[in-house]
């Protein structure tokens, strides 16, 4: 299947900024990416060279087959979708909705049809007379949403919209935007720092570093198969833990020769508790938070292991509590190895250990908790 959006080695030099450094990336029609990083990293930037309004200083933008490098914004076929919502605050909801189509002389009977359509695929039946002010912050971000839907473009450019809501409302806009893209086949690329958005929504993440694309994949091959060491950490919360191969046990190490510098990671939840022994990695328990379904258990290694700090992700209730010597252990396909910390991934296997141990405790560990 051709791209319906193709960038193609873009590049925008800010001097000493990060900018954005010979980006190529193809999106199919109807698909949902999230452009995720860091602050600095790129995202933001990426997303304003397809809307146009920055200027490219290398490669090309293409949508539908079309060159539109130079092409000002108004002629790339696209609505976009701010944080700020930018709503005029003397307009009604169903002025700021018909906004372009006055603009582009679109006929009253044609905007009345589209303005009703809008209004009742996004939720905002019966508050078209109100004014910005007088509405909540999820209804101006349906009323942007709306704006967006009348323009009847097939690509919507979407920077941080759900930044400026709190958490639960974020979560329910989320919902609506990612039901509403399917619902009306929009293809969309969306702009966040925060993976909670990018894992749940996108059909595939492009996680950027340093204005490149650091992996581009479906959400479960990035958590699952990180491609360098920082996406490993960057993906996951709590984050994924690395510690240096040379500290392990020999249960616990890959097999093979492998550069100094290289690294294993493990997810919290792949952590189980032991008492410590032989092909376990020995550890403290410094603290414990209780989150209902699950704990987190923070845990220091010692100085052997480079005084590393690790969180293991247990189900329900049953800690050790702060001070409790404990051994670590993980499934040999648990473990991840990477070049460095923010290296390659390595293509390395890990030597079958030990059975791990059930994460519920042993009748001692049960006597250390609080």
């Amino acid at each position: 299947m051709s791209a319906f959006l193709e960038l193609d080695g873009l590049t925008r030099d800010w001097g000493a900024g990060t900018g954005v450094r010979e980006l190529s990336l193809s999106v199919e029609r109807g698909a949902f990416v999230v452009l995720l990083g860091p602050s600095g990293c790129g995202k933001s930037t990426t997303l304003r060279l397809v809307a146009g309004l920055e200027r490219a200083d290398a490669g090309a933008v293409r949508i539908a087959g079309r060159d539109v490098t130079h092409a000002p914004p108004s002629a790339r076929g696209l609505s976009m979708v701010f944080q700020s919502y930018a709503l005029f605050p003397h307009l009604s909801v169903a002025e700021n909705i018909t906004f372009g189509l006055r603009v582009r002389r679109v006929g009253r009977a044609e905007r009345d049809r589209l303005l009703a359509q809008a209004l009742e695929t996004t939720g905002l039946s019966g508050l078209e007379g109100r004014r910005p002010a007088q509405l909540s912050g999820g209804q101006r971000q349906r009323v942007a949403l709306a704006r967006a839907i009348v323009s009847d473009h097939p690509l919507c450019l979407m920077d941080e919209p759900l930044s400026n809501l709190d958490a639960k409302l974020r979560h329910a806009v989320r919902q609506d935007i990612r039901a509403l893209q399917r619902r009306l086949g929009l293809t969309v690329l969306y702009v966040t720092h925060d993976q909670t958005e990018a894992m749940g929504m996108a059909d595939r993440v492009v996680l950027m570093k340093g204005g490149r694309i650091e992996q581009a994949a479906a959400p479960e091959v990035l958590y699952e198969r990180p491609a360098t060491g920082f996406a490993a950490t960057f993906l996951g919360a709590p984050p994924m833990a690395l510690l240096p191969v040379t500290a392990l046990p020999g249960a616990l190490r890959p097999a093979g020769a492998l550069p100094p510098g290289a690294v294993l990671g493990v997810r919290p939840e792949a952590i189980a508790l032991a008492e410590p022994g032989p092909g376990t990695l020995a550890a403290t328990v410094e603290s414990a938070e209780f989150l209902g379904a699950e704990t987190l258990v923070y845990l220091a290694c010692g100085a052997e292991a480079g005084h590393a700090r690790l969180i293991a992700r247990l189900p329900g209730r049953g800690a050790p509590r702060p001070g409790a010597a404990v051994g670590l252990s993980w499934p040999a396909a648990a473990a991840h190895v990477f070049e460095s910390p923010e290296g390659p991934r390595l293509p390395v296997s890990t030597p079958v250990s030990p059975p791990t141990p059930s994460h519920r405790m042993s009748e001692r560990q049960k006597d250390l908790l609080p």
